[in-house]
């Protein structure tokens, strides 16, 4: 039975010099404070939108370094060759979401089709990009597709046109041998991107898996949308691929059903949350010959039930089906004591400019300020290095 010590600090910060874990401490220890985050957060977008001068120097010596790689493919490049020094992959994801001009999706396009080619003469530490359809896609479009309003001549076209980018992006992924992750978005919009990625699993995965959706298992109905597809994808000749993670959007999501008076998709309490996702682990485990998973989690059990079930099932640490995943900057004790194991494991490595990664940059200081304590969990594992090295 393989046993991964994940409060291994040596391991999980010997990427980082002395004056970078003594500056993530300082971050940590600042995102461990509600108010400051709040009041920070907004304070931050206000003056990055608006120009303010030094704003982005502020951001970027901040939790920018902390959480992306750069702002640029070539300007990330260092981050994802230490990365590959210590056996961890890379996952890149071009920070653009939430667009409204044709302007801006096909910008976001060539965009990933230039991650996509940046990625193929990196192959072996390289093997995923990952985008948002909101980037590609009008958010208005996809709620009245979702809500089966019948559609004006204009924005027919413009669903095409819509469909034509993403087609574009994973045609070129197949053709690189790159895969591609979709992230899953709000619950009023997931529908019509779920039918999207369908689209796009259909055509490309039939040899491989090139097309991964993503399953939010802070939904109470994923469960039984995860073995539908997988279903669906055996009936029809082509591999499912699946990324599961417990989500982003759950306060934003129980505020809209609130307001709109419709039940909560979300789970009721985090255990819920816990039991569905390890449950979903299991089945994409127990059918990995025709599958393939990322368990996109910082949750220590859940990595480790993954180690488990695949000691269990006698497969290789570095399953081509398998796939550990963490934020950068985040869980490096669940990403680098995995990777020194020799398990497939990847850092999600966001780049791009300050204004487009903000909206990024905020739910990650947000997520570390939650009920989930991530922040605090952080601090003491760091704290801990900075003691160990005596520093």
């Amino acid at each position: 039975m393989t046993t991964i010590d994940f409060s291994n600090t040596e391991n999980a910060f010997a990427h980082l010099s002395d004056a970078e874990l003594k500056k993530a401490a300082w971050l940590f220890n600042m995102m461990n404070k509600p108010a400051l985050v709040k009041y920070g957060s907004a304070l931050a977008l206000w003056a990055v939108e608006n120009g303010i001068p030094m704003a982005d120097w502020a951001v970027r010596k901040t939790v920018f370094s902390q959480f992306v790689g750069g702002t640029t493919l070539l300007d990330s490049q260092p981050s994802i060759e230490k990365l590959a020094e210590y056996n961890t992959l890379t996952i890149l994801d071009y920070g653009a979401e939430a667009k409204e001009s044709e302007l801006d999706f096909n910008h976001t396009m060539n965009e990933n089709i230039r991650a996509i080619d940046f990625a193929s003469r990196s192959v072996k530490s390289i093997p995923v990009i990952s985008t948002k359809v909101t980037g590609l896609i009008r958010f208005g479009l996809l709620e009245r597709i979702q809500s089966a309003d019948a559609l004006s001549k204009e924005e027919l076209n413009e669903y095409r046109n819509s469909l034509k980018r993403l087609d574009a992006i994973c045609y070129h992924a197949s053709k690189k041998n790159i895969s591609i992750f979709i992230d899953a978005e709000e619950s009023w919009i997931q529908d019509s991107i779920d039918h999207l990625v369908w689209l796009m699993m259909r055509r490309y995965n039939k040899t491989r898996v090139v097309v991964y959706n993503t399953f939010q298992y802070y939904r109470h109905d994923r469960l039984g949308f995860l073995t539908e597809s997988y279903d669906r994808a055996r009936q029809e000749g082509f591999m499912l691929g699946a990324k599961l993670v417990r989500g982003a959007y759950m306060e934003k999501e129980r505020a809209r059903a609130m307001e709109l008076n419709y039940p909560s998709p979300i789970n009721v309490d985090k255990n819920i949350t816990d039991d569905l996702y390890n449950t979903a682990l299991r089945f994409c485990i127990d059918h990995i010959d025709t599958m393939a998973v990322c368990n996109a989690s910082h949750n220590a059990e859940s990595a480790m039930l993954m180690v488990s079930l695949m000691d269990k099932k006698g497969l290789a640490n570095d399953h081509p089906n398998t796939l550990f995943s963490q934020l950068y900057g985040m869980s490096d004790n669940l990403t680098f004591n995995l990777a020194k194991a020799g398990y497939r494991v990847a850092k999600y490595l966001p780049y791009g400019q300050v204004k487009e990664v903000i909206p990024y940059l905020i739910r990650r200081a947000q997520e570390n300020t939650s009920v989930t304590g991530d922040a605090g969990r952080e601090l003491v594992l760091v704290r801990q290095e900075v003691k160990r090295r005596g520093i």
